[in-house]
């Protein structure tokens, strides 16, 4: 298992990756493809936002893309894990030592009708802290209603507005 940062040099493993979990939420956040049949990434890897890929035995099999709010301020924008890979906490694995390597505060959030995604990362963030987060429901300008789900390596906080 390897981490990697997005940057130019693997940016289109990121890209083809992405096609794959924008497909998979196109029809709960009612996303369609472009006339060349492609997804938007949203949000671009850059500025405030990093992209990650994560290898397996030299194969792409995870990407995530947080956004550094402020500093050690982070939001998980997306999250995907091809399917073949959905086992041995492979996906739970990777976020948590992504956690554990930049610290700080944490908001994630999973659009209504996602309830795989809520799930996962309910069991993802229960584990990594033990059970100290917060968890609610709230209204995203870009979203909709979300879940969820807020955590500070130090101490518990709540999730701001």
């Amino acid at each position: 298992m390897e981490i990697v940062k997005v940057d130019s040099s693997n940016e289109k493993v990121y890209a083809n990756l992405y096609q794959g979990y924008a497909a998979e939420f196109s029809k709960i956040i009612e996303d369609k493809p472009d006339e060349n049949g492609l997804f938007e990434i949203y949000p671009a890897i850059g500025d405030q936002v990093s992209g990650y890929l994560l290898y397996v035995e030299g194969v792409p099999a995870a990407l995530t893309a947080i956004e550094e709010k402020s500093p050690g301020v982070f939001e998980i924008c997306d999250f995907y894990v091809v399917p073949y890979f959905r086992k041995n906490k492979l996906g739970k694995r990777f976020i948590s030592r992504l956690f554990e390597s930049l610290k700080g505060t944490w908001e994630i959030k999973q659009v209504a009708g996602a309830d795989h995604a809520v799930n996962f990362w309910r069991d993802v963030v229960t584990d990594y802290t033990s059970g100290h987060f917060v968890e609610d429901k709230y209204l995203d300008k870009t979203w909709g209603w979300v879940t969820r789900q807020c955590f500070d390596h130090k101490n518990l906080i709540m999730c701001e507005d």
